[in-house]
């Protein structure tokens, strides 16, 4: 009994030691050299040796094959000597079974070590190798490499072997395979949904990789809405008009607009004019960059990094100049659109759970009455005020406190915050609200109350 017992743990562990090589061999194939070059970059030892191993695949598969092959030989040959030699002796002893007893016996060990070989030698393994890769080719690359030294001359003989044999069918190593772009995106949209990167970050590694094929007329300010200033303009004549032009650098020509000589920009316009300094434009202007409208993004970046500008002409087929484009252009290809500065400083209203309103003062009275269903004013009302907090003084008929209503149709104001003697903030409530949560008493602001 203690020699089967024996026995069978002879087998279990020759079947771990297959399910050792599996795992290796899959780990290794199936780690990504990047990591491990990061690791090695590091001064991780192992991560070199794993590197080493992982970008010589044949003597790394013919050592595995090596192992793998003896010990599925040893396992069969102990298992069916010992195994079925002593399952003979007891199925022997079945009257029915006595005929077949060693055919059965055979057939019964190489099924269970088939089994457990599959099981214990192969899928267990390779499911670990798959989850941890790298980690298990960095714990197993030295053992690796003691085992191809010690079989290295059947190493050698086998590998000279498979790359003959390749040659012969015609089969020629294309080297490293290629990252595409495709296997890229693919890699965020399993990081967005295993939960590594988020949704904005996926968005600007697409808009990345397709920077390539959009070029500079795609993202450029068209010729059209350019503010051209020519070269022998007084500055201190014109800043105020480029002040409030919403754009923060100007090309600068001369004679004609395909003639540009220069870019100035609206912070040396304005210093100087604020300095009380009296010239030209061409006293303040830059040597502009002119790049073909054709070019693309990439190149278009790669340029302004090597001029160390970040503000660019762009000219058609024929010289012209057909546009502008700068850094903040590609900025919003890359994320989208974003908000001017106008629209970052427009008044904001925004609707709470409840149904009220919580609005700007600064908004415009025609765009709260649009807000509003029911709240229209009449003209002559409207030439007294143009915005909200201008329609709350009017209605109070002072500088209102925080907390003050005023009720006007079916919505009551309340003065939620001032900046100094201005109306900031309004929260604005149907009536039936107000009178629900008893924020509004018809008897003490009746005087306040609106017709229209």
């Amino acid at each position: 009994m203690k020699e089967t017992g024996f026995e069978i743990v002879v087998i279990l562990a020759l079947i771990l030691v297959n399910g050792i090589f599996a795992m290796t061999e899959i780990a290794v194939v199936s780690a990504r050299k990047e990591r491990l070059r990061m690791r090695a970059a590091n001064g991780s030892a192992r991560a070199q040796a794993a590197l080493e191993l992982a970008e010589s695949p044949n003597r790394l598969l013919a050592t595995v094959q090596i192992g793998i092959t003896l010990v599925g030989i040893l396992a069969g040959a102990y298992g069916g000597a010992r195994m079925a030699g002593r399952l003979q002796a007891v199925l022997a002893d079945v009257p029915w079974l006595a005929p077949y007893s060693a055919s059965v016996s055979v057939g019964i060990v190489v099924a269970v070590i088939t089994y457990l070989s599959v099981v214990l030698g192969e899928l267990v393994p390779k499911r670990f190798a798959l989850a941890n890769p790298e980690g298990i080719a960095i714990v197993m690359a030295r053992p690796m490499r003691i085992l191809s030294a010690i079989a290295n001359p059947l190493v050698k003989f086998l590998g000279v072997s498979t790359e003959a044999l390749l040659r012969l069918l015609g089969f020629r190593a294309g080297g490293e395979p290629k990252v595409s772009e495709e296997e890229v995106r693919g890699l965020m949209q399993e990081g967005l949904r295993a939960g590594a990167f988020n949704e904005i970050e996926s968005e600007i590694v697409n808009s990345a990789l397709a920077l390539d094929q959009v070029m500079v007329r795609e993202i450029m300010m068209p010729r059209a809405k350019i503010i051209w200033l020519n070269r022998d303009d007084d500055h201190t004549a014109v800043w105020h008009k480029l002040a409030v032009s919403g754009h923060s650098s100007f090309p600068v020509y001369e004679k004609n607009r395909d003639h540009v000589v220069g870019i100035v920009s609206l912070k040396a316009i304005y210093a100087n004019a604020a300095a009380g300094t009296s010239g030209k434009i061409s006293d303040l202007m830059t040597e502009p960059l002119v790049v073909p409208e054709t070019q693309t993004v990439v190149q278009l970046l790669q340029t302004f990094k090597r001029e160390g500008k970040y503000l660019a002409l762009a000219a058609d087929e024929f010289g012209s100049i057909a546009g502008l484009v700068t850094l903040h252009d590609v900025m919003e290809a890359l994320i989208g659109e974003l908000p001017s500065s106008e629209e970052r400083a427009r008044p904001s209203a925004r609707r709470r759970d409840d149904g009220s309103w919580l609005i700007d003062g600064m908004m415009e009275i025609g765009r709260a009455e649009e807000l509003l269903p029911g709240f229209n004013l009449s003209p002559k009302e409207n030439e007294d005020y143009k915005t909200l907090a201008g329609f709350v003084v009017r209605k109070a008929g002072h500088v209102p406190k925080e907390g003050e209503t005023v009720k006007c149709q079916d919505y009551v104001f309340e003065v939620l915050d001032m900046d100094g003697h201005r109306v900031d903030k309004v929260l604005v409530m149907p009536v039936q609200k107000t009178r629900q949560n008893e924020l509004y008493r018809p008897g003490a602001d009746s005087k306040k109350d609106c017709r229209s």
